[in-house]
């Protein structure tokens, strides 16, 4: 361990650096890095009369338009930006918030590795992928353990997508009883996860945002001033952002439930919960988990990710299609769900992330029901850990439940360091590239000033933790004696301070090369 000042454990850190184009831009016509194998037989041959086994539907009119490049150039082109990436496998992932980055065992990405998981594909028949199916229904069995729920499905992509289909199911039940125009509102609350807002505002539904009360909870009388013959439902996460896990939750449920609304419970992140409160003990109708954050898949910087949603008895006819079932001989793709008319259908094309849900099953099955509780336990411990240090900090503060624990994360202030300094939140943020750190501030509006959102989960030890305190320290110190540094970094990280006056104006977005070429080419 290499010290920069003696006073803190602060790690020597320069990331690799390389003026590495985009992959296109490396491109030269002739290039090859692999030889493509000859078309089976199968797929060349015709069927008569000249007409090809092939339908002309699958027939390219044109190449695809790869970038032309040869195997040396591809493995220097990868290998530069891989290091040129920072992740839970280089360094301490307790900065990421409520996106939730823990270790994800390495045998489990083996397992997602095999050929016989590489190789699936969606269309095959059910006959050849058994095994896949037999994993999807037998993680949906455990996802109903932990959370008293009756049945999941893992078709929706992600947490957002999730919560689509909790609205769409809202909207659907509502419709089936010839509510669906007087019920047009979703009750959320400002600190669970933005999308638990967006999501059903996609739907059409009016959003009713409830505030915290002084202690920091939801304010229980602004809910029940909310609550009306128009409520459609209630989605929320609970704890929220800030960390704060509210106690009266099925005295909400309950108040909408005896409105006539359904209750959603964002369980995104349930790393402080699992094997300590379930979804159905709390009154809700319907949960998911993200099997990226939760369940060790991992995150995967945005992708690939599971939202696995799951309902009551009650709610399970309009889950999105197929359903996976077993007859007793074999597993299946049950699209029964599909005759009724008020399912939602389908929330995306494929029944989800096959080696997502793989590597979920091999985590649940190695941890068990007490590897699951200890998890929670220790979730909570590092958090909390983590908490007492830093509010010992005198720029940094926490609002709310004083003097008492957080679950999984805090949601803190450094409003003092800026009032002091004139440095931001942000400018920490990123300091923090230059120690090889990650450091989430928060989910925009900015509701507590100055934010900055931690989360260690399980994986980090005491050495770990002890290093990015010290680290937060180190830079706190350099606010107040060297702020020139903070304002102008990262200057150990891979790029420079980012021109984010575009990035609000959709004329300037160019998210891919072809999109690029028409807009700055």
């Amino acid at each position: 361990m290499k010290r920069i000042n003696r006073n803190f454990k602060v790690r020597n850190f320069h990331q690799a650096k390389w003026d590495e184009p985009i992959i296109f831009e490396l491109s030269k016509k002739g290039e090859r890095g692999i030889l493509v194998p000859e078309a089976e037989e199968e797929i060349v041959k015709t069927v008569g009369d000249g007409v090809s086994a092939l339908p002309e539907i699958m027939k390219r009119k044109e190449a695809p338009k790869l970038p032309e490049i040869s195997q040396p150039r591809v493995l220097r082109h990868y290998t530069r930006l891989s290091q040129e990436t920072l992740g839970a496998d280089v360094n301490i992932e307790i900065g990421q918030g409520t996106c939730t980055v823990k270790y994800s065992p390495k045998i489990n990405e083996a397992l997602a590795r095999m050929p016989e998981m590489t190789e699936l594909h969606p269309l095959q028949d059910e006959d050849t992928v058994q095994g896949i199916l037999e994993i999807m229904y037998k993680t949906d069995i455990y996802m109903r353990e932990i959370s008293g729920m009756d049945r999941f499905n893992f078709q929706p992509s992600g947490g957002s997508q999730a919560i689509f289909a909790l609205a769409s199911i809202i909207r659907a039940y509502h419709r089936e009883k010839g509510e669906e125009v007087q019920r047009d509102e979703i009750i959320t609350t400002i600190y669970s996860h933005p999308s638990d807002a967006a999501a059903p505002a996609v739907k059409g539904y009016k959003i009713i945002y409830i505030h915290p009360d002084e202690e920091g909870y939801p304010d229980f009388e602004a809910f029940k001033e909310a609550v009306s013959e128009r409520t459609a439902g209630f989605i929320v996460a609970n704890p929220e952002d800030t960390g704060v896990y509210n106690p009266r939750v099925k005295e909400f449920t309950d108040l909408v439930h005896k409105a006539g609304g359904l209750c959603g419970y964002d369980q995104a992140n349930a790393n402080g919960l699992l094997g300590i409160t379930r979804a159905k003990e709390a009154g809700f109708d319907m949960c998911f988990f993200n099997l990226h954050k939760t369940f060790s898949t991992p995150h995967g910087c945005g992708g690939p990710a599971v939202g696995a949603t799951g309902v009551t008895k009650e709610l399970e006819k309009y889950l999105p299609a197929p359903l996976i079932d077993y007859d007793g001989k074999k597993y299946f793709l049950n699209y029964e769900i599909m005759n009724n008319p008020y399912s939602i259908g389908k929330v995306r094309l494929f029944n989800g992330v096959a080696p997502v849900v793989l590597k979920a099953y091999a985590w649940i099955m190695s941890m068990g029901a007490e590897g699951l509780y200890e998890v929670a336990k220790i979730a909570v411990l590092n958090n909390n850990y983590l908490f007492k240090k830093l509010m010992e900090v005198e720029c940094v503060d926490a609002p709310y439940i004083r003097g008492k624990q957080r679950i999984e994360q805090v949601r803190y202030t450094l409003e003092k360091l800026t009032q002091d300094t004139g440095i931001t939140s942000g400018d920490i943020q990123r300091r923090m590239m230059d120690f090889g750190m990650h450091y989430w501030t928060s989910h925009h509006p900015y509701y507590i000033p100055e934010p900055a959102t931690l989360e260690p989960t399980e994986t980090p030890s005491k050495e770990d933790l002890d290093e990015y305190i010290d680290t937060l320290k180190h830079i706190f110190k350099e606010a107040y004696e060297n702020p020139e540094i903070i304002k102008t970094a990262p200057h150990r990280s891979v790029c420079h301070q980012v021109d984010e006056s575009g990035m609000d104006d959709p004329a300037k977005w160019a998210i891919t090369w072809r999109t690029y070429l028409k807009k700055y080419k």
